[in-house]
């Protein structure tokens, strides 16, 4: 970590103080809103015992003075605790969409297992959201406790048994509502579960839109999201119901109170106990307790959905990663030879593999599990069962994963697009922004640190054929892509994706399956433009393509997770029966 960066734990230690700060600054002021809200019934009280009865016109303009005071404070004290309040919320709120967002790139990976992409975004948005709405609840359950307490002093001094009704019947209302909150809370954790189900499934039938209308299993992928928004119509339904039942039997339980506290103050003034003003001054303040004690059947509320997000939250920023973390930089600079030893992984059965640096090597296979593994392997998303991957002599797992990634890039053919032009997608703003300021004297490590950055995009492009992409779109590289690059042809889209792992120029470059999409001319094209863009530099093709194994400098067949061949891709075709199966069949 270079010097004045912050860890995610700093900037998180330090957002939740300023939220400490901010809840108790807004707690103050609530609390100095209530005290006065409390006192308006006890001043009318007053006015009326010594202004009105007393016919007295100098005593009734100065307590109307300190009405109109008392009002005053009143109204900016609420609007500034309230805007204390609704910023601790939001702030709380964007502190953990960070987190989640930070959790879910961690290079080690892992908090994607067992997810889908949807539920990720339902965690960082709603659930991050109903966390951050804590921060206010706790403020104005603060406020409320404020309310009730200056009212029970008020009502003591006014009537010790109207006090001590007070004081013994708001703890009992308090248990009573926590337990009508119990099944808001589950059922809020279930809502969210099914909420975030429903997004995730949404999420993958938009993703895989054009496959399902090329099988025509449209309506199969309607009925599917259908019978999972139901699911969660349900959930969201009991959820409400509980809610309601919940508000309902708090506030019933809280007027019948305010309705006890209004009683006995009318018994006592019938027997001369209290004054009329007192009695005013008591069913008044036993009406402002009504605020305070809704005010907890909605903290207790917000709080039962706050903690089943949290569960939620916590679930997510908990989860493992996927790999252990290395301390050792990635030596500079790069030499780019990989070697695996021994390696066992679903479908690599003790595989030893050698890729020199600086040759474009193919790697054929029998079966797609074997390259699914081997890509997961160099791209560290995991760690093989047993054996070892290396880079330049040292094993991947004793280096920095985020040094690795620059290090290594894997290009799955099936990577994403992002909403944005054909050309922010190849080279995003930020490492135009680094390409451009970066005077470490390491340039970028494609080999074409001589160029400048705009040709480095242009040779590219044309290397992966995007360059005819962009003149077929109607305002050229500025053209919107759409949404995972739905605007695009399939063949379009995997251009693209080339292009940007072209450009991003790693010493090492593992690309799987780069051209299903396109026609065997445009093909043999890209095949050539592969080879001469990453001439001299270390580049791994995974894939059956006859035209793309015919450029590398040695081809190794994997069959049954081991090397079933090595040669050239001509050798092959020529001595192995088992590699022109794969390859030409």
């Amino acid at each position: 970590m270079g010097a004045g960066e912050l860890s995610g734990r700093d900037v998180l230690t330090r957002s939740v103080r300023g939220q400490i700060r901010r809840v108790a600054l807004g707690s103050a002021l609530g609390s100095v809103h209530q005290l006065g809200e409390a006192l308006v019934p006890v001043l009318i009280g007053v006015v009326i015992d010594q202004a009105v009865a007393g016919q007295d016109a100098g005593r009734l303009a100065l307590w109307l003075g300190v009405l109109a005071v008392m009002y005053v404070t009143l109204s900016w004290s609420f609007r500034l605790g309230a805007k204390a309040g609704e910023r601790g919320a939001e702030e709380a709120a964007h502190t953990l969409r960070l987190a989640i967002v930070s959790r879910v790139l961690d290079a080690r990976g892992g908090a994607e297992e067992g997810r889908l992409p949807g539920e990720l975004a339902n965690v960082a948005t709603e659930d991050a959201k109903r966390v951050g709405a804590v921060n206010m609840a706790l403020m104005a359950g603060i406020w409320a406790v404020a309310g009730v307490v200056v009212s029970a002093v008020a009502l003591l001094l006014t009537s010790v048994t109207l006090g001590l009704i007070v004081l013994l019947g708001t703890p009992v209302l308090l248990w009573l509502g926590h337990l009508l909150s119990k099944p808001l809370e589950r059922r809020s954790e279930a809502e969210q579960d099914k909420a975030a189900h429903a997004s995730g499934v949404a999420a993958d039938l938009v993703a895989g839109l054009r496959v399902l209308k090329g099988l025509g299993a449209q309506q199969a992928a309607v009925e599917r999201y259908r019978r999972r928004s139901r699911i969660s119509l349900a959930a969201t339904l009991r959820s409400a119901r509980a809610e309601s039942w919940q508000t309902g039997l708090v506030l019933a339980l809280t007027g019948g109170f305010i309705a006890l506290i209004a009683l006995v103050g009318g018994r006592l003034a019938l027997n001369g106990t209290l004054t009329l003003g007192q009695l005013v001054s008591a069913v008044g303040l036993a009406l402002f307790l009504l605020g305070p004690l809704e005010t907890f059947a909605w903290v207790n509320a917000e709080l039962a959905q706050g903690r089943a997000s949290a569960a939620r939250v916590a679930e997510v920023l908990a989860t493992g990663p996927a790999v252990v973390d290395g301390d050792d930089p990635v030596a500079e600079p790069v030499r780019g030879e990989l070697r695996l030893r021994g390696v066992r992984l679903d479908g690599l059965d003790g595989l030893d593999l050698d890729l020199p640096a600086g040759q474009l090597t193919g790697i054929a296979v029998t079966d797609p599990a074997g390259a699914e593994a081997l890509l997961r392997c160099l791209g560290r998303e995991t760690d093989p069962e047993s054996g070892s991957v290396e880079l330049d002599g040292v094993p991947l797992t004793r280096l920095d994963p985020t040094g690795l990634r620059a290090a290594v890039l894997v290009a799955a053919h099936d990577a994403a697009l992002f909403d944005g032009s054909l050309a922010a997608n190849v080279i995003p703003e930020d490492d135009a922004e680094d390409d451009e300021e970066d005077d470490s004297g390491r340039g970028p490590a494609d080999g074409t640190a001589d160029l400048e950055p705009d040709l480095r995009t242009e040779r590219a492009m044309a290397a992966a054929r995007a360059d005819e992409v962009a003149h077929s779109l109607p305002y050229g590289a500025a053209t919107g892509v759409g949404e995972g690059g739905r605007s695009l042809s399939g063949g379009q889209r995997q251009r693209v994706l080339l292009a940007r792992a072209l450009r991003a120029g790693p010493p090492v470059l593992v690309v799987h399956d780069p051209t299903t999409a396109v026609d065997t001319v445009t093909e043999a094209r890209i095949a050539e433009g592969l080879r001469e863009f990453r001439r001299g530099r270390t580049t791994v093709v995974v894939t059956n393509s006859p035209a793309l194994l015919a450029v590398t400098d040695r081809v190794i067949l994997l069959d049954g997770g081991r090397v079933g061949a090595e040669g050239t891709h001509a050798e092959l075709v020529r001595t192995d029966a088992t590699y022109r199966t794969a390859v030409l069949a």
